[in-house]
């Protein structure tokens, strides 16, 4: 089951179960500015909390300086979007592994706060484990070699720490490896036809390296859309 979170005692959930799957290498506290801004989301099954994310919906592109993927990048590029983003963050799994269904739930109850919305955008900061990119070769060699966002959209690199996606030209190998490697999430973004920003940053806090994402809701693949659309009913 999804349901939006309601209350503290919610809350402390969601914060404690973000903190496990977020540890900050400095030690300090999970809260920040932009969950005051959010709905937060919970899949749940058997009593417990299978995954989390949260969402900020911005009426047209000039919202998102408000965001978090702001604090990263540039997204000077999108401020001119005519219609509602929804920025989607912090999304959290329970160990153990990604099972399907959790995932289908977590994209529905998305979906639905999506269309609700009317938001022509999705955006997000999907996050490698571990903040040395070298870990990572094979999947941002992928990216690079197919999945940079348009020229006039890209947001700017802003960041203390970036990485230039390696070799550009370099051959991506074994794709399905390479596929497999990637992020659950942002797997699924690429699914509907998602892009990602031209280079990745380095967030030596959480130990991480992400990149910026978006998908554009009206070239969602039709038959991806309506499964999605099922399950948000």
């Amino acid at each position: 089951m999804a349901r939006l979170a309601e209350g503290r005692a919610d809350l402390g959930r969601v914060m404690e179960f973000r903190r496990a799957a977020f540890p900050r290498t400095d030690g300090s506290g999970e809260e920040d500015a932009q969950d005051a801004l959010s709905a937060h989301v919970m899949v749940e099954g058997e009593g417990q909390l299978l995954a989390s994310f949260r969402v900020m919906l911005f009426g047209w592109g000039a919202g998102l300086a408000q965001g978090y993927a702001a604090r990263f990048y540039d997204v000077a590029p999108l401020a001119g979007y005519a219609l509602p983003i929804a920025e989607m963050g912090r999304f959290c799994l329970a160990p153990g592994g990604v099972h399907p269904d959790v995932l289908r739930l977590a994209w529905g109850a998305m979906t639905r706060l999506v269309d609700e919305g009317r938001a022509g955008l999705m955006v997000g900061c999907s996050s490698f484990r571990g903040a040395d990119w070298r870990a990572h070769r094979a999947g941002l060699a992928l990216l690079a070699a197919g999945h940079i966002g348009p020229a006039e959209h890209l947001p700017g690199r802003k960041a203390a720490e970036i990485v230039d996606y390696p070799a550009l030209a370099e051959p991506v190998g074994d794709r399905r490896a390479a596929l497999a490697a990637l992020p659950p999430l942002l797997r699924s973004y690429l699914a509907m036809g998602g892009w990602v920003s031209d280079h990745a940053v380095v967030d030596r806090q959480l130990d991480t390296l992400h990149v910026f994402t978006c998908v554009e809701v009206a070239k969602v693949p039709p038959a991806r859309a309506a499964s999605l659309r099922a399950v948000a009913k």
